[in-house]
């Protein structure tokens, strides 16, 4: 069986759902709390490749700490990865990761999806 791996907020309802269908699936998922457990930048960089996405569209881009880090002007990729790294709210979520391969839980078919690859 594969390792999957779930980017966990509990308090996010589209988070408990992708974690509730991986129970519902049987499949005994690593949950990391993410904003307890903040991933490093090298975890961010390694997600971003295997969703094919810029930061950019990993950032939660209507949080309040996104507008007050003036983040909408920043076109670094290192620097928004950083970003993400010390603040790890701005991080979309849930992220479920299986074979190399991850997928943004919004909307909920993407991690069914990747779920059912082989």
């Amino acid at each position: 069986m594969s390792k999957v791996t779930i980017w966990h907020n509990p308090r996010c309802s589209k988070s408990r759902n992708a974690a509730k269908l991986l129970e519902e699936k049987g499949i005994n998922a690593e949950v990391v709390k993410y904003l307890d457990t903040p991933p490093t930048k090298e975890e961010i960089k390694e997600v971003l490749k295997m969703l094919g996405i810029s930061a950019r569209e990993l950032m939660r881009t209507k949080e309040t700490i996104y507008k007050e880090l003036g983040l909408g002007d920043v076109d670094d990729e290192e620097k928004l990865i950083e970003a993400m790294a010390e603040y790890p709210k701005l991080i979309e979520r849930p992220i479920v990761i299986k074979d190399g391969k991850a997928a943004i839980g919004r909307p909920i078919e993407k991690v069914i999806e990747l779920l059912d690859e082989n």
